[in-house]
């Protein structure tokens, strides 16, 4: 970990605490207060706020969840004093008022006037700065993710992602889409992108940080932004911009106002982001059903809607796949509890490898273990929510689903309980294909650790490779979908002609990143009408095209290309 950042309080440093990283206790840009302490950022500058929303460590909630959520109410109520809560409480952050919400639409506007005029190649400076900042203070941030509930392992999977977000390959391959030249007939022609102005970022609270990261890459186009950081969980989104986004920016020397970050509830930030005048995109990342009615609403005020909804993740287990190497994969599926919308959520397994792909995955899944999330290993988060799980399951078993493994509350220790905050990795068999959506864990994402494998009647392979392709490509969400198989045949009729979603993955990863390819984006119900892979770079702006003519006639403009045509008949006959 940097050891670079300082504590800076009222009253000397904080006590030292494990609960409480040296990232967070010594945050550059956090106000002197005896804990670590964010304001609303608007136009280059800090402002404070009656009330603040507070962040209470994952292993206190663990510990005694009610006592923790309550000091959490009754210190945002001003009922307990900040200095004696312990170290309990991570940090907090100013909860901005309307005015303030207002105000970062009008200072993003404001700067987006300067800074859409940057050269792009000077904007793309930002990439580079950034993935230097995040390099040196990789482990700084992934203490605040396991601050915020993120097991270690996923903190880690996080910022790989956004060291990819950041690659050089990825950045120059964008901005090579951005951009192009021509010369022909005696002009310069361009085809460009060009920013659409101030976009808003909606991060979701199950990876807000991370999140809000990607959602900033829009500056890098010539847009302004701004980010509300979620309720539910700001503190690492304000700790991820303030400690990495505005020194880059600051480095370079881009315009205040160019990043504003405030923290408020969804509803009423959303409604002054869709009145707003100054605000022109809007990237959504949340629940399917609120996200479409929400692109409804971005359309009838004029805005452009970016939307990251919910996956429904297909994985193809072919007969002759490398099953280690496939369950490996599928194990993924319960990462953070499947609380992950790129996750794996269901599986089709050829009849002929179905019995052993699920006894390897039930010995898989057993080792799968929860735990404090700054433990070595853990991979499951808390699931607060838990009841669904049941109904979901009971659902799958009473329509003719077969239980292989879970389906029981665990304790931190991974005892079983009735009361535990985690739930088993659970995975279930179902037999045929035909009705099988008709079971809501394979109809929808779920958004636990829930896996169902269906298994299709016996037929010939070919048959069963087209019955596949068919299924894939007929899910209503689009995210990722990913194949295990080693028949050239059937990998290549996949490459070939599998449309649905936005990144394809064969024998590899389902959720790894990768240099070039999107982290997120797709189509359907994870995207709505205007899905497709995410690169906000490209998703926040617009093409447009340019002519620079030398001494040409406009008539010969209008006319050329049809004079030309008949020229060279005449030529033809002559």
């Amino acid at each position: 970990m940097n050891r670079h950042a300082s504590v800076l309080t009222r009253g000397g440093e904080a006590p030292a605490s494990a609960d409480r990283p040296t990232a967070l206790r010594g945050a550059r840009h956090a106000v002197r207060e005896p804990i670590p302490t964010y304001l609303s950022y608007v136009g280059g500058k800090d402002i404070d706020a009656e009330k603040y929303v507070y962040t209470v460590t994952t292993r206190s909630i663990l510990d005694d969840v009610f006592e923790s959520l309550t000091l959490k109410r009754r210190l945002e109520q001003g009922r307990v004093r900040p200095e004696d809560a312990g170290d309990l409480v991570v940090g907090r952050v100013a909860l901005a008022d309307q005015e303030t919400v207002e105000e970062a639409s009008r200072a993003a506007a404001e700067a987006f006037r300067e800074w859409s005029r940057w050269p792009q190649e000077r904007r793309m400076e930002l990439g580079a700065v950034l993935r230097r900042r995040i390099v040196e203070g990789c482990d700084d941030m992934v203490d605040v993710l396991i601050a915020e509930g993120n097991p270690r392992a996923l903190a880690e999977w996080q910022v790989a992602g956004l060291l990819e977000t950041f690659s050089e390959e990825t950045l120059s391959w964008v901005g090579e889409l951005m951009h192009r030249e021509f010369e022909h007939g005696g002009r310069r022609l361009l085809v460009r992108r060009r920013p659409d102005g101030v976009v808003c970022v909606n991060p979701p609270q199950n990876a807000p940080a991370s999140s809000a990261l990607f959602g900033i890459t829009a500056l890098m186009a010539g847009n302004a932004v701004v980010v509300r950081a979620p309720r539910s969980a700001p503190f690492g989104v304000m700790y991820a911009l303030r400690e990495f986004v505005v020194p880059a920016l600051e480095e370079i020397g881009a315009p205040p106002g160019v990043l504003n970050v405030v923290c408020g509830r969804p509803g009423p930030m959303m409604r002054s982001w869709l009145e707003s005048p100054y605000i022109n995109d809007i990237l959504y990342i949340g629940s399917t059903e609120n996200g479409l009615t929400f692109q409804e609403e971005c359309v009838r005020h004029g805005k452009k809607p970016v939307l990251e909804l919910a996956g429904n993740d297909c994985v193809v287990v072919w007969r002759d796949a490398d099953l280690d190497l496939a369950v490996e994969a599928l194990t993924e599926c319960f990462y953070g509890s499947g609380q992950i919308c790129m996750v794996p959520n269901q599986v089709l397994a050829h009849p002929a490898i179905a019995d052993e792909l699920l006894e390897r995955l039930s010995v898989a899944v057993a080792k799968l273990r929860p735990g404090y999330p700054d433990e070595e290993g853990v991979l499951l988060s808390p699931v607060l929510r838990s009841e669904r799980f049941f109904t979901v399951v009971k659902d799958a078993l009473d329509k003719g689903a077969s239980l292989v493994h879970g389906a029981r509350r665990l304790e931190a220790d991974g005892s079983p309980s009735d009361t535990g905050l985690f739930l088993e990795p659970t995975v279930l068999r179902v037999d045929g294909m035909e009705k099988c959506r008709e079971i809501e864990a394979v109809r929808r994402e779920t958004f636990f650790p829930l896996l169902p494998v269906i298994v299709p009647e016996a037929d010939t392979d070919e048959a069963l490779l087209e019955r596949f392709l068919d299924y894939v490509n007929s899910n209503p969400y689009g995210l990722r979908n990913s194949v295990w198989a080693s028949d050239e045949h059937v990998l290549g009729r996949f490459e070939r002609e599998i449309d649905n979603g936005g990144l394809l993955k064969i024998n590899d990863s389902h959720i790894g990143f990768l240099p070039y390819l999107p982290t997120h984006g797709g189509t359907g119900l994870t995207g709505g009408v205007f899905g497709e892979a995410n690169y906000p770079m490209l998703r926040t702006s617009h093409l447009q095209g340019v002519s620079i003519a030398r001494g040409i006639r406009p008539h010969q403009a209008v006319f050329g290309a049809y004079d030309a045509v008949r020229a060279a008949r005449a030529g033809a006959t002559d």
